[in-house]
């Protein structure tokens, strides 16, 4: 019969893994499945930011491309690759 592991075991690799993903981002190291797991161990853990209570995530919002929605509709046939 499987043990669960205690609550202690738990938050300690809860600590270990939020350390190791830290380190890599502020090193410089971090891979993209390294910056989508802290995106993931962000978000399930209900960690948010809005754009105003950061001025990282202002600034890359500001060099993210805008788009104009237009008026008429898309044609399908247009956007089949050929």
């Amino acid at each position: 019969m499987a043990h669960r592991a205690s609550e202690d075991l738990l938050a300690s690799l809860h600590d270990k893994v939020a350390k190791e993903l830290l380190e890599r981002i502020n090193t410089g190291e971090a891979s993209t499945a390294d910056l989508n797991a802290a995106i993931k161990f962000l978000k399930d853990n209900g960690i948010e930011a809005t754009k105003e209570q950061s001025d990282a995530l202002m600034n890359l919002a500001g060099k993210l491309p805008t788009f104009e929605q237009e008026d008429h509709e898309v044609d399908p046939e247009e956007t089949k690759y050929h």
